[in-house]
């Protein structure tokens, strides 16, 4: 599988910082992430991930000036 093919099922992460990343349904979530539930083709799981990921700083910035 391929991550381009439109065949290929991601999942939507999500690590501590709150920032979000696709990953291939095939293969195990690497540590430090985790699975936010959301699974579908590449598509799909972007337009997920723009809708949820709207302010791109990690977490520690957020709450270091104080967001």
């Amino acid at each position: 599988m391929s991550f381009d093919s439109p065949d290929t099922r991601f999942l939507v992460l999500v690590n501590a910082e709150l920032q979000y990343s696709l990953w291939p349904d095939y293969k195990p979530v690497p540590l430090g992430w985790k699975d936010t539930g959301v699974a579908g083709d590449k598509a799909s799981c972007l337009a997920h991930i723009s809708e949820v990921w709207t302010d791109m700083r990690p977490l520690s910035l957020r709450e270091a000036v104080g967001a």
